[in-house]
Order: structure tokens, then C-alpha cells, then sequence
């Protein structure tokens, strides 16, 4: 019977209502523990009629376990592991450890989830139900939590019941339902339920009070109590619900047989709850099957084809209640029945927790379950068997080298706080320069991973050069790294910039032989700062070709591919095309989920300065995608170029600022470059040329080379001084432009520099300046460029009375850039030829307003042929909800068939879609 609880068991009714409409439902259930929110999920399940189910619940004892309840949950639906695509196929089984392989990526894990989810509910509804989803280990919440937030259509419901927010962070964002405690009159009537025989008025309302309304507090702490207890009102002092419920259940299991307590305490040092397992130790320990009647009697532990607790709280009381050595006992007795092949990891583990004091074989063998543990992706685990194995270790040194091998792993993981605590413990014994310098570069390491502002650059340039005589490779990766923080953090407070780093990088030892591209991009990054242009560039063009052409794994080469791509980007070289490309792919196939926001993001750069507005959306809707099924915190950096390139000017004013407000905040140097130029280019579209000049200005002081955002935003910056009366401005800036653009030698390049000289010219010498850069920019595939090209020369043609000659240009440059959706530059374009008597000519489009953001997304990538499964794999959807959304866009397109989309969607204007803001 279920008290006062109709308002939630109607909110829980409506989530099996929607699954059995053909909906997908999440919810987390938040309460203290007590509060009644495994009951609630009891009652829901008895009205579950035509559902499948699957129900699991963490244990605390197993946070430390990689994918240990996901594996749990997974279970019955392994059969379906064939209808998975191959990349999650792979992920999940090495992530269970039931093939060898690299470590998964845990989204793509995630992703698997969803799928197997999603087949198993093609059946029909399923209800998935995760009680104490605080006690989750980390990769299975954030498994879980990516698939909840991925349901759209698949008929499924998953239901998360934790305690507080920061107890599973892993969950924030869906929808959740607060159980509070129980009003007074259905307090009362549960108490009066269970003691009826409790006459005194004021000893009842003091165990009201003292329960707080708890439900199984009001249950359990009367039964732990003496009836003069009872009698008197002497109840329990005033602790936590928890603890008080805790001691009542502690209590009760203490007048239990003493065998049926040790039998409880192995049932609770066990994870799984294996009757097998358990009973084998049982066996060891002389434990007698009779003992199990006692625990069932007393309501605490059933022992079944499972082994289940009445509540967490009954297996917190055992485990805590237990003696040391009876704890150490029971763990001992579960590692000698444990399969040493098919279950290493948990062997280790209680064979860890039995032990008296420093072992060195417990020690390896912790190390060599760690290594296993990485190798499935188990960063968390693999840290913890790490930690466990140093302080096993008795050996000084090998202590020491141990607690640093645990702080990267646990770096790797993101736990940032355990890998600083392993650090102090690695500097404390004895070590070695590589690992006092490896030490170093982990803190560092981790400063510019926690927060990008501060000075990480310089904590990465100092543990380079402490590196450079130890480990020349690992130097030289850290002064790429250097690099990067100097990119990233904030330029005016830190005290390291790019220069700095790159005079330290000239000085290192030279790259072995043959060098591998990350070694080319480095030399020829140092050389163009401290050289540049023309010094740097055949290094620099030996570096991009290596990136383009040399296989790259995610370990050495890709993490630096997007940084030879800004490099390219920098350069007007057209290999920023082809690297953009590649980084996609790599990270895509490679289920690199964490590097592909930005090479998405870097992608649609390329197809915004192509003009191609459409496929620039596209890859900004899908980074946005990505990012909020990661969580990442990267900046919307293709989402602030696409809004500011259409030019709708509130909607790119408010990101631009919000961009720059959060890069102050939080010191972001790359993100207040792109803010800014971003900017300037709007106010250049709007012809605002002042405020052009302005923030052009900040954003190219200091001019940092090799910078993709600051080379941009220099043009910006000689347009605006040219149109707003201050060449002198726009000559120093065009000389700096120059001696990069001549280097380039490209006609990207040239074609750029000729028109920024053009604005700057007279007479005659401006006209030939126009006519070459488009010549030049009509033979490349950036017609953004040529179109402004012919906009700023038919401006020029109209100054000097030409008005036949200035409306051929103007009229190109205004049916370029209506066709490529730049609306500020073409309305810009359509006043000037207004201003030579001249009427622009309107474009008459069907907008396509009717389909949303992610049926557009979803009707694009169908019309390229991909099927249902890889626009599910790319979108992070099942491909039920791909299926879904595709026959929505039918209805609405009248069409019956994905052949004829491509045809259906050529006629939308999907240029004028409205951006994606979301980071």
C-alpha cells in the first residue's frame, strides 16, 4: 500500500502511457534514501502489462567496475548484438570484456545501447528501470544517461532513481520527478499500519517527527527500538534518516544467528549478488545452507536464483557493521572461489580487500587487471585497481612509479582530483627525472584540460624542456600541446604566448629520423612565428602534405590533424579542404566522439568560405548534436560563423556577444579570436565600417601568425579602415596581410590581398587591383570572396560615376550572395544598386520553414544515400526515430520515396533555416 502517493504514481503512469503509444519516455526519480522511490517503481511495474522489462540497481561496493551494471542490464538482449552496426557492435563486446580490441569510445558505447534498446522494443514496449543510480559505476551512468537522452521513437522508457543531483551528475538535464516526504495524516496512518498498538499520542508525533515523514524510516527505526523505548518516547537522537535507518537494520541483523550474519556479509562483499559465487564461499567458510532461512525470516535478504536485499540500505548496514576481519574473511573466501581466466579484475579486487598489509604479487596482479580494465575503455577501474596496487606495493620506487601510471589513467578518465592526490604520492618516494618530469607534465596537463585560462602554456612549456634530454618525443608533444594552450587561453593575461613557445621549440633537439608529421608541423609552426611567412612555409607545406597523405592513428596523429588544418586554414592553402575532411573521417570511423565536435566545426568552415551555406548548417547542427550528447563544453565556433556569414543581425548580435562574455569568463583566447572576428565581419555586412575597425583592431592585436581567425580578421580590419577614412590604418595592416599572402603564393592568397590593396588604391591602379582579384578568386572554390570582391569594386565603380559598369558588378555580387543565403552582404549589395537607379531582382523560394532542424538534417543526409542505420550512427538516434522523422518528412514533402528527396529539397530554401545556437 502506497500512502500519499498519488501524484507520482500518476506522473509514472503517464511515462508506460507514452511507451505504450509508441513514445520514448526518461525520468529520474530524485529522493533521500527511504523516501520510497524503489517502492514506487515496484508499484509501477505490477501495471506494466504488455512491457518488457528490464530492471537492475547499483551497488556501491561495484562504482569502481567498469560498465558493471550496463553489463547487467545488457544482458538479455545480447542475441541482438548482430543487428548492430559493426563500430558499436565492436565497442560494446570490448567494453564487456567479451573480445579484445582498443578502448572503446564510451559514447559509441552508448550509442550501442540505444540501438540494442531500440530492437529490443521493436518486440515491444520495454521499460528499463535502474534503481540507485547513485552507485552507478561512471561508465555505465554515462552510457545510460546518452541513451536516455537520444530516445525519440523507439517505445521505451528508462527510469533512473538516485538521491540528490551531485550524487549521479551524470543524469542533469532529464526530466526528473522530487518524492517528498509524506504529509502528516499519511505518516500518521503508515506508523498506525505497522504499530497499532502505540496508545500515547506524544510518542507517536515524536517518531513522526524523528522520521521526517520517511516512509521506511517510520517502518524500520520503531523496530529497532526497546519497548521502553517505545513506551517513553526515548527514541534515537536526532541523525540523519539514513544513518537512524542504518542502526535499525544494523540492529536487527545482530540478533540474527551468527552464521546467518557472516552469510550476509559475503552476500553484501559480493556485487552481483551470484547465489553461486556465494555459496561457494559459503562452503569455504563452513557456512551451512540453513543460515539463508534466517535472513528470509527476518524480511532482510532473500536468497533465490538471486541474491536480494530488502533495501541498499540492509546491504550498507551489513558491510558497515562488519569487523575488519570479518570483512577481510568474506573477501578472502570470495577471491579463492572467483575464476581467476574469466573474472581476473574482481579477483584482485577481493583479494585486495583481504589483505593485512603490503603484498608485492597482489600489487602485479592488481597492475596487470588495470591494464585489462584500460584496454575495455575502463578508465575509472583501471585507476582504482591502479591506486589499489600502490598501496599494496611495498617497494618504495615501484610505488612510486605505480601512482604515476595511476594518475594518468585516472587523467585519461577526466578525474582530475584522485590524479592530483596519485601525483603527491609518486613525488613523494623515490623517483626518477622522467617521472619527477612526467609528474609535471600530467599537472600541467591537467590545468589546461580543467580551465583554459591561467597560463597552461607556460606549466607545458617548462615540462617540455624538462623532457627534451629524458624523452625527445615526448617533448616535442608537448610543445605541440604548448602551442595549443597558447591558441586557446586567453591573450592578454597570460604570460606565455606563441612566441615564447616557439622560440623553446627552435632551441629542442632536432626530430629523429624520418620525422613524423607532428615533428614537421612543430618545426614549421616555430619557424613561422619566429621567422615567418616565408621562412616557415616549405616546412610548413612538407607538414600539411604529411597530414593529408600518411596514415594517422587517434593516438599520435590525430589529435594534431585539426591543428594542421587551422594551419592550412591560416595559409589560404587549399589543403585546408582536404585535412578538414580527413580529421572528419578519422574521427567519425574511429568513433573518436570527443575530437569530432571540432572537426566538424572546422569542416563547416570550409564549406561556409565555399559558399555552401546548406552543408555548413548541416555540420553545425550535427557538432551541436554531438556536443550535447557528450556534454562537451567546446565553444559553438561553426554556429557563430554560419549565423554571422547569413547575417540575421539579432540572432548573430546576442552569439556574438554571449561568445565573447563566456571567453572573458572563462579565458578563452581561440573563442574571443573567432567572437571577434565574427564581429568585424558583420558590422562590415552591415556597413558599419567604424565599428568594422574597431573590433577588428582588438582582435588582431597582437597579430599572432599562423592563426586562421586572426588572419581573417585583418582583412576585415583594411576593409573597414578603407571605408570609414583611415588608410593609414589599413596600410600597415595590408603589409603585415601581404607577407603572409605572398608566401602562400595561392590565388586564394593573392586574389585576397589584391582586393584588401584595391581598397586601399586610386585611379586606375585600383581597377586593375579589382580586375585581378577576380581573375584570381574566379579559380578557386571560395566564391564568398569573389562575390565581395565584385561588391567592393562595383562600390568603387558607382564612386567614380560608372554606373552601367558598376550595376554588371553589383548585380553579380548580388545574385551570388542572395544564392548562397549571406543576407546581410546581399542587402548590402541591393543598396548600392539602388543607389545607381537600379533595382535588385527578388528571389522567390519556398522556404521550407516546415520542416524542423533535425528532419531537415535527417531528409539531407537520406537524399546522399545513406541509410537509416548510418544517419542514426551519425545523429546519435536509433534508426527506428530515423525511420520516424523520415516519414514525417514524406507527409509534409508529399512525397513516397527517398529517391525522389534530393529533388524535393532542391526546391527549399534550407540556407534560411535558423541557426543552431546550442554549446
Amino acid at each position: 500500500m502506497l500512502l500519499g502517493r498519488a501524484l507520482e504514481r500518476q506522473t509514472l503512469d503517464l511515462q508506460i502511457a507514452a511507451v505504450l503509444s509508441g513514445e520514448s519516455r526518461a525520468l529520474v526519480i530524485r529522493g533521500e534514501a527511504g523516501i520510497g522511490k524503489t517502492a514506487l517503481l515496484e508499484d509501477l511495474l505490477t501495471r506494466a502489462e504488455g512491457c518488457h522489462v528490464l530492471r537492475v540497481a547499483g551497488i556501491q561496493s561495484e562504482m569502481e567496475l567498469t560498465y558493471a551494471l550496463l553489463q547487467q542490464l545488457c544482458a538479455p538482449m545480447l542475441d541482438d548484438l548482430g543487428r548492430l552496426p559493426e563500430p558499436q557492435r565492436v565497442a560494446l563486446v570490448t567494453a564487456f570484456g567479451l573480445q579484445p580490441g582498443p578502448p572503446p569510445d564510451q559514447f559509441l558505447v552508448g550509442l550501442a545501447v540505444l540501438t540494442l534498446l531500440s530492437e529490443r522494443a521493436a518486440e515491444r514496449p520495454l521499460v528499463c528501470v535502474v534503481d540507485d543510480a547513485h552507485w552507478l559505476d561512471h561508465p555505465s551512468a554515462q552510457a545510460l544517461a546518452f541513451a536516455a537522452r537520444r530516445l525519440q521513437a523507439e517505445s521505451v522508457a528508462i527510469l533512473f532513481a538516485t538521491r540528490t543531483r551531485s550524487d549521479a551528475p551524470e543524469l542533469a538535464g532529464l526530466p526528473e520527478m522530487v518524492v517528498g516526504r509524506l504529509d502528516r495524516s499519511s505518516a500518521e496512518a503508515l506508523l498506525s499500519s505497522v504499530f497499532p498498538a502505540l496508545p500515547d499520542k506524544q510518542v507517536r508525533d515524536r517518531l513522526i517527527d524523528e522520521t521526517g515523514g520517511n516512509p521506511l524510516a517510520i517502518l524500520e527505526v520503531p523496530r529497532g527500538l526497546r519497548h521502553v523505548e517505545l513506551a517513553t518516547g526515548l527514541v534515537l537522537p536526532d541523525r540523519g534518516v539514513a544513518s537512524k535507518i542504518e542502526d535499525s537494520f544494523a540492529r536487527r541483523v545482530s540478533s540474527l544467528p551468527l552464521d546467518t550474519q557472516q552469510l550476509l556479509l559475503l552476500a553484501a562483499a559480493e556485487p552481483f549478488g551470484d547465489p553461486i559465487l556465494v555459496w561457494r564461499a559459503a562452503e569455504l567458510l563452513g557456512i551451512r545452507r540453513e543460515a539463508a532461512a534466517a535472513a528470509a525470516t527476518s524480511g532482510l535478504c532473500q536468497f533465490g536464483v538471486s541474491i536480494r536485499f530488502r533495501h541498499p540500505l540492509v546491504r550498507s548496514a551489513v558491510y558497515r557493521s562488519g569487523s575488519d576481519e570479518a570483512r577481510r574473511t568474506v573477501h578472502g573466501a570470495l577471491a579463492k572461489v572467483s575464476d581467476p581466466g574469466a573474472d581476473p579484475d574482481r579477483r584482485a579486487w577481493h583479494r585486495a580487500q583481504a589483505s593485512r598489509g603490503p603484498d608485492e604479487d597482489l600489487a602485479a596482479e592488481l597492475e596487470r587487471s588495470a591494464a585489462q580494465a584500460q584496454a575495455r575503455g575502463g578508465f575509472a577501474q583501471a585507476a582504482a585497481l591502479l591506486e589499489q596496487s600502490t598501496k599494496m606495493t611495498p617497494d618504495a620506487s615501484v610505488r612510486s612509479r605505480r601512482a604515476l601510471g595511476a594518475a594518468r589513467v585516472a587523467c585519461l578518465g577526466g578525474d582530475f582530483d584522485t590524479a592530483r592526490e596519485l601525483l603527491v604520492v609518486a613525488e613523494t618516494g623515490p623517483i626518477d627525472a622522467l617521472g619527477r618530469a612526467h609528474v609535471h607534465l600530467l599537472l600541467a596537463q591537467i590545468a589546461f584540460a580543467e580551465h583554459r585560462g591561467g597560463d597552461p602554456a607556460q606549466l607545458l612549456l617548462s615540462a617540455a624542456k624538462e623532457l627534451e634530454h629524458l624523452d625527445i618525443a615526448q617533448a616535442r608533444e608537448t610543445y605541440l600541446e604548448a602551442f595549443l594552450a597558447a591558441l586557446f587561453t586567453a591573450r592578454r593575461s597570460a604570460s606565455t604566448g606563441l612566441r615564447e613557445v616557439a622560440q623553446a621549440a627552435r632551441a629542442a633537439p632536432p626530430a629523429p629520423n624520418p620525422p613524423h608529421p607532428a615533428d614537421e608541423l612543430l618545426d614549421g609552426l616555430a619557424l613561422l612565428v619566429t621567422d615567418g611567412h616565408a621562412a616557415a612555409m616549405s616546412t610548413l607545406r612538407r607538414a600539411l602534405d604529411s597530414f593529408a597523405s600518411e596514415p594517422l592513428s587517434g593516438g599520435r596523429g590525430l589529435p594534431w590533424l585539426w591543428l594542421a588544418s587551422s594551419v592550412a586554414a591560416a595559409l589560404w592553402d587549399e589543403r585546408w579542404d582536404l585535412l578538414s575532411t580527413r580529421h572528419v573521417t578519422i574521427a567519425r570511423e574511429g568513433g573518436a566522439l570527443k575530437e569530432l565536435p571540432l572537426a566538424l566545426h572546422s569542416r563547416s568552415y570550409v564549406h561556409l568560405f565555399q559558399g555552401d551555406l546548406t552543408t555548413a548548417a548541416s555540420l553545425v547542427q550535427e557538432a551541436a548534436t554531438v556536443t550535447e550528447a557528450i556534454g562537451s563544453q567546446l565553444p559553438p565556433f561553426g554556429a557563430l560563423a554560419l549565423v554571422t556569414w547569413r547575417g540575421p543581425e539579432t540572432q548573430a548580435r546576442e552569439l556574438i556577444e554571449r561568445s565573447m562574455a563566456e571567453a572573458e569568463s572563462r579565458g578563452e583566447g581561440m573563442e574571443e579570436r573567432v567572437a571577434g572576428w565574427a564581429s568585424a565581419l558583420l558590422d562590415n555586412s552591415l556597413g558599419r565600417y567604424e565599428d568594422a575597425l574597431a573590433v577588428a583592431q582588438r582582435t588582431t592585436e597582437p597579430r599572432d601568425v599562423g592563426v586562421a581567425s586572426t588572419t581573417w580578421a585583418l582583412v576585415e580590419l583594411i576593409e573597414a579602415a578603407a571605408r570609414s577614412g583611415r588608410p593609414q590604418i589599413g596600410a600597415e595592416a595590408l603589409s603585415w596581410l601581404s607577407a603572409a599572402t605572398q608566401a602562400s603564393g595561392t590565388d586564394w592568397a593573392v586574389g585576397l590581398e589584391a582586393r584588401s590593396r584595391a581598397l586601399l588604391s586610386e585611379d586606375a591602379a585600383a581597377e586593375e587591383l579589382y580586375r585581378e582579384a577576380i581573375e584570381r578568386l574566379s579559380g578557386t572554390p571560395f566564391r564568398p570572396d569573389l562575390a565581395r570582391a565584385h561588391l567592393v569594386y562595383g562600390e568603387w565603380l558607382r564612386r567614380a560615376k560608372r554606373r552601367e559598369d558598376a550595376r554588371d558588378q553589383l548585380r553579380t555580387a548580388h545574385e551570388m550572395l542572395t544564392g548562397m543565403g549571406m543576407e546581410a552582404f546581399a542587402e548590402r549589395a541591393a543598396r548600392e544598386l539602388r543607389a545607381t537607379g537600379a533595382t535588385a531582382r527578388k528571389r522567390t523560394v519556398e522556404t521550407g520553414y516546415d520542416l524542423t532542424a533535425q528532419e531537415a538534417q535527417i531528409a539531407g543526409l537520406a537524399s546522399e544515400g545513406l541509410s537509416n542505420p548510418q544517419i542514426a550512427s551519425r545523429l546519435f538516434l536509433s534508426p527506428r526515430t530515423v525511420e520516424y522523422h523520415l516519414r514525417k518528412v514524406f507527409t509534409k514533402l508529399g512525397i513516397t520515396s527517398r529517391a525522389r528527396l534530393a529533388g524535393a529539397l532542391a526546391g527549399l530554401d534550407i540556407n534560411r533555416r535558423p541557426t543552431p545556437l546550442g554549446r
